[in-house]
């Protein structure tokens, strides 16, 4: 299918115009950062990681509703796996102090109810454990074997064989169990993993992406320039640094203002940017090869209309490409969940900007390049 026949589009002669839209959209997404900043997510900032894994398939909205408001802050769930996993995600590293007496609280409601009456005393807690002692070894043999069965992470103090002491260990993963068990009574779980993701870990994980993007930038202006001139190349990445900083910037703008769109950047936006990149660099190379086609065949042409006449002629596969893409993720915007929602965002909008970088960004700095040095763009 081939749209708009014989096209004949002065697009340079709008270029000034644009830039001027392109230095408002990064303007105002800089100031945005630089005055608001950016929302990272777990992987950033740090934070805890459970996998819960149930015997029976679960609804992930209902658990989701089940989380909110317990008292751990922003809680992220997802399927993980088959229809069975679970993965929770939360910013907190620690049960909040409001939280830890309830925990605790869950702790002695359940040895009660093993043993009725007997006599312990709490010796040592901390926010990440209790320590409990009983009157005999062989009670507190058969709490740390009951408790252990109910879910709680349970252990001895020492092995020595007078030992009167159990260790109970009180973590998010554990709160999370009593809430769910409270909520889900017929389908038993138990957790799978538990990981503590720290703050600096998040700082490296956030250098590690910011090098990424980075490299793989590099790496195609080293590419480009050997593919075509040297300047093609600095136009491509130029529009490419374009695309990001507009879209990391309209995450910082958009954050609070519009229901739904208060999106972090985690791990996955992260892909998004690098499946951007990848998008936007093959539109570009795309009308790059037709204006080296063009040139040597139309060779006393002047490289302002050779440009225009080579965009005019790859205009309709840009388009079918670029409308085709953005439905599929579109779709995948409104039905992907909360879980999908930054990633396909920044492919939804990521697909327009680049589609308009590969034009008034790319190949307008290529002709003003040419223009301002007076030298002859050609190929051997």
């Amino acid at each position: 299918m081939r749209i708009f026949h014989n096209l004949n589009v002065n697009w340079m002669g709008m270029r000034k115009t644009f830039y001027i839209l392109s230095l408002t959209l990064f303007l105002i997404g800089m100031l945005n950062i630089a005055f608001r900043g950016l929302v990272f997510g777990i992987d950033f900032k740090g934070g805890s990681e459970i996998v819960l894994q149930f015997d029976k398939p679960v609804d992930v909205a209902k658990i989701r509703n089940d989380l909110t408001n317990i008292g751990l802050g922003a809680v992220e769930v997802r399927t993980f796996g088959a229809e069975t996993g679970i993965l929770v995600r939360t910013e907190l590293q620690e049960i909040p102090k409001q939280i830890y007496p309830k925990v605790v609280g869950r702790i002695k409601e359940n040895i009660e109810q093993i043993m009725p009456g007997i006599p312990y005393q709490i010796v040592d807690s901390s926010m990440n454990s209790v320590t409990i002692e009983f009157t005999n070894p062989d009670t507190t043999n058969t709490i740390i074997t009951e408790l252990f069965a109910k879910g709680f992470q349970t252990g001895k103090v020492s092995e020595e064989l007078d030992n009167k002491q159990m260790l109970v260990r009180v973590g998010i993963a554990d709160w999370i169990k009593e809430v769910l068990r409270e909520k889900i009574k017929d389908n038993p779980f138990r957790v799978v993993k538990e990981d503590r993701v720290g703050p600096k870990i998040g700082e490296e994980l956030k250098r590690d992406a910011v090098l990424a993007v980075l490299l793989s930038l590099l790496v195609i202006l080293i590419y480009l320039g050997f593919r075509f001139k040297f300047i093609f190349a600095i136009g491509a990445v130029t529009a490419l640094f374009h695309d990001v900083l507009i879209t990391v910037g309209l995450y910082a703008a958009l954050y609070g203002l519009i229901p739904g769109l208060n999106l972090e950047i985690d791990l996955p936006v992260v892909a998004a940017f690098l499946t951007l990149v990848g998008y936007s660099i093959n539109d570009t190379v795309i009308v790059f090869d037709r204006i080296r086609e063009n040139m040597k065949i139309h060779k006393s042409m002047g490289l302002e209309e050779l440009i225009n006449k080579s965009i005019n002629q790859t205009m309709s596969r840009t388009i079918i490409t670029g409308v085709t893409t953005l439905l599929a993720v579109f779709v995948l915007f409104l039905l992907g969940g909360d879980v999908l929602r930054a990633f396909s965002f920044t492919l939804l909008f990521g697909i327009v900007i680049g589609t308009y970088s590969s034009i008034f960004v790319a190949s307008a700095m290529v002709l003003d390049y040419a223009q301002k040095t007076k030298k002859k763009v050609q190929f051997s």
